[in-house]
């Protein structure tokens, strides 16, 4: 019997499509073969150049020249552009080799499967596989294709920047980009004011994700067993009326704060001077501003925690609690014995979950006080601020680009790490890995 494999294999890797030819594939292999020749023509004419961008970020700025009396522009490079048009062709080579891979494992297929004396599938049966057996792969070539061009790309792409001088005064096109490795990292932790901004806006952000995810946690979990209680009325109607502060827009409810804690006019601070006591500095002065972002946010996030906890309890065994009355146990023992553990049991992935989103809470801090107070000795960072808005301001404020994206590398690595370690040591994901 002949051995068609060695030879397909080796001529689909010598080019593409001969594998496909020797299989009497020929529209197959003329496909195939024009993709590797509009591959090599991108490579030798393209790939080159935009290598040496991505390596150099340029030779020769942008800027005006003065001839006679009259200035010109002087076409020069864009440090980044240059550098995304590197990583786009960088991801084109890539798909080049999978596509090269794919071609390589086709032929390799077909010849296996003249050996056992299947005869090659002719075009027409290949398209219809791939409008009928290969349906979804086709389809998710284009969320694929979506998700490498704006989500994977510009990871990359904010990553590289974070090892450049990428930051005001040097902006292009008027002045090139260089690489510079880790020096921005340890500018960052290292260099005096830097390095004073980074550990106490991290210490911060640390303590209000802890304080927030538990306030709204605890309190939720508090009101869902209350409303739950035998002889409590109107049950829905107190569901209802605790649920307002999660139905509002964030939006609208964060700005309505504002407007009521303003220190100067606002409505709180007119009540308290009525009746004889001084305005409170809600979110003027460093600790009163932590303070109030802490009990708003306790305001707007315990609500949902509230349902979901009401929803879990209705899954717990009534019997449970009937030994409990009948061995006379306290209430408050009940609620720590049986329902606590039971309700965090099934949140507890929530939780983590919880704990990432206020590590990252953007809209509380940013709609409440813009990351304010002012703190004198603070690089673009207010008393308020956590690491997700002093990246906010580094970057579209400041332009500090390169600097935000060594924050953003290290929000990265600590919300990840916290994440997968708090997650792995729930029970639910012990006794999930026991059952496997």
């Amino acid at each position: 019997m002949t051995k068609h494999t060695p030879q397909a294999t080796m001529l689909s890797t010598l080019f593409m499509g001969l594998g496909q030819w020797y299989n009497r594939q020929f529209i197959k292999g003329i496909l195939f073969a024009l993709i590797e020749i509009i591959g090599i023509y991108w490579i030798v004419t393209r790939l080159a150049d935009s290598v040496r961008g991505l390596v150099t970020l340029g030779d020769t700025p942008r800027g005006m020249i003065k001839v006679g009396k009259v200035y010109q522009p002087v076409d020069g490079d864009h440090s980044i552009f240059l550098m995304v048009e590197g990583l786009i062709s960088l991801i084109f080579v890539l798909l080049f080799v999978f596509v090269y891979a794919l071609c390589i494992r086709d032929a390799r297929i077909t010849a296996n499967n003249r050996e056992q004396g299947i005869e090659p599938h002719s075009f027409s049966v290949t398209l219809s596989n791939i409008a009928n057996k290969n349906f979804p792969y086709l389809i998710l070539v284009i969320p694929i294709t979506a998700a490498i061009l704006l989500t994977v790309m510009p990871i990359i792409f904010s990553v590289l920047v974070a090892f450049t001088d990428f930051a005001a005064p040097i902006l292009p096109p008027a002045k090139l980009v260089s690489w510079v490795g880790f020096d921005v990292f340890n500018k960052l932790i290292n260099l005096g004011s830097w390095s004073h901004t980074l550990y106490g806006v991290a210490a911060w952000t640390v303590v209000w994700a802890i304080i927030a995810t538990l306030s709204t946690y605890l309190l939720g979990t508090i009101v869902a067993v209350l409303i739950q209680q035998k002889g409590i009325r109107l049950k829905t109607f107190w569901r209802t009326m605790l649920i307002i502060p999660f139905a509002v827009p964030n939006l609208v409810s964060l700005l309505v704060f504002r407007n009521l804690l303003n220190e100067e006019f606002g409505p709180i601070n007119q009540y308290l001077e009525l009746i004889g006591l001084s305005g409170l500095p809600w979110l003027n002065d460093p600790t009163w501003a932590r303070l109030t972002v802490i009990f708003v946010n306790l305001w707007l996030g315990f609500p949902l925690i509230m349902i979901l906890v009401s929803g879990i309890l209705t899954t717990i065994p009534k019997d449970l609690y009937e030994a409990a009355d009948v061995d006379g146990a306290p209430r408050f023992y009940v609620f720590r014995a049986i329902t606590l553990p039971l309700v965090l049991y099934s949140t507890a992935p929530i939780l983590i979950m919880q704990f990432a989103s206020n590590f990252n809470n953007f809209n509380v801090i940013f709609l409440l006080t813009n990351g304010n107070p002012v703190v004198p000795d603070y690089l673009y960072a207010g008393g308020t601020d956590l690491l997700v808005t002093w990246l906010y301001k580094l970057t579209l404020t400041n332009n500090q680009y390169n600097f935000a994206s060594v924050l953003s590398i290290l929000i990265f690595i600590i919300i990840a790490s916290l994440s997968i370690l708090n997650y792995r040591n729930t029970r639910s994901f012990k006794e999930e890995d026991m059952i496997q």
